[in-house]
């Protein structure tokens, strides 16, 4: 069977005068696109097109490799069949090739196409074809997690769906903030030639929470509190991330009045403890009043105008 003709360029997406960096960019885009991992309905195609992709990467970023690819012409079918008689060709598992980390993907051999041209390439002067591959690490990857403020604050394990058959558990720390990120260790781009996988950095993102706000490690909430316990003083019954607890309201609280309870914050990354809790009381006018307590309050207006 006659060696079928590889178009590098055209399998990564590039123009013929794409630089080294372009070639990397494309390679890594279709990469994450096809990896088996990804594809686990199609496996076996994807299998197929992550080799041919690898197979482009490993010519094009290659100096020597690509010169040689690039000087084929239209005569590559008579240089082939020269490359053959001189036993330049065998068929075997490439130098410098690509190892993947998948299943059942075979043996991880390039095309006849590559073996006849570059399995050649690489090798000693007196000796085999070297087996050794080029490594590299695989680059990091960036995603996003959604926590609520209660997940931020108990922290502990949390589920992360990564493709459909892929899922993580990552430890969240307590007092995580919004914005901040988490790395996993390898869970990045894999790498080639054998090299160590990325990691992967989780951006942090923390919905809104219907009772509390949050500065920093502090924890606000607004408590609506009767005019009646304002002007008087009394005890009102306050939320916090562990439970209601009681708070007493000093006599004479104005509308707005900022109370502090210590250590019922979110939990301090570092330096541990909590931060703290602002409960800000917010007057409750009685909207519905008896006569008797409408005559009440038109005495105490009188009372104050006499002051």
């Amino acid at each position: 069977m006659p060696v079928q003709y590889k178009d590098y360029y055209k399998t990564l997406g590039v123009g013929k005068s794409a630089s080294a960096k372009e070639i990397k960019a494309a390679y890594r885009k279709l990469a994450r696109q096809w990896h088996p991992d990804v594809n686990p309905t199609r496996k076996k195609d994807a299998e197929e097109k992550f080799k041919e992709i690898s197979e482009a990467y490993e010519v094009l970023s290659d100096a020597e490799k690509r010169k040689t690819y690039d000087t084929l012409g239209n005569d590559w079918q008579q240089r082939a069949r020269d490359f053959q008689g001189q036993g330049g060709f065998q068929y075997q598992t490439p130098p410098g090739g690509v190892q993947f980390d998948f299943g059942d993907a075979g043996d991880g051999s390039f095309s006849e196409f590559f073996q006849t041209f570059f399995g050649n390439i690489g090798r000693s002067a007196t000796g085999p074809a070297s087996r050794g591959r080029r490594s590299s690490r695989g680059s990091d990857l960036e995603g996003a997690i959604e926590l609520s403020l209660r997940d931020a604050y108990a922290g502990g394990k949390h589920p992360l769906q990564l493709t459909k058959s892929k899922t993580l558990e990552v430890t969240i720390p307590a007092g995580v903030r919004d914005g901040q990120r988490i790395r996993l260790a390898g869970q990045g781009e894999a790498g080639l030639g054998g090299g160590p996988s990325g990691d992967l950095y989780l951006v942090v993102h923390i919905a809104p929470d219907p009772k509390f706000a949050r500065t920093g490690d502090d924890l606000h909430v607004d408590q609506p509190t009767s005019v009646y316990i304002l002007v008087l003083g009394g005890e009102v019954t306050v939320p916090t991330m562990t439970g209601q607890i009681t708070l007493k309201v000093p006599a004479h609280s104005q509308n707005g009045r900022k109370l502090r309870v210590a250590g019922k914050g979110m939990p301090k990354l570092r330096g541990g403890g909590h931060g703290d809790l602002y409960v800000t009381l917010v007057a409750q006018v009685p909207t519905q009043l008896s006569d008797e307590e409408r005559e009440l309050f038109r005495k105490l207006a009188e009372l104050a105008k006499k002051r």
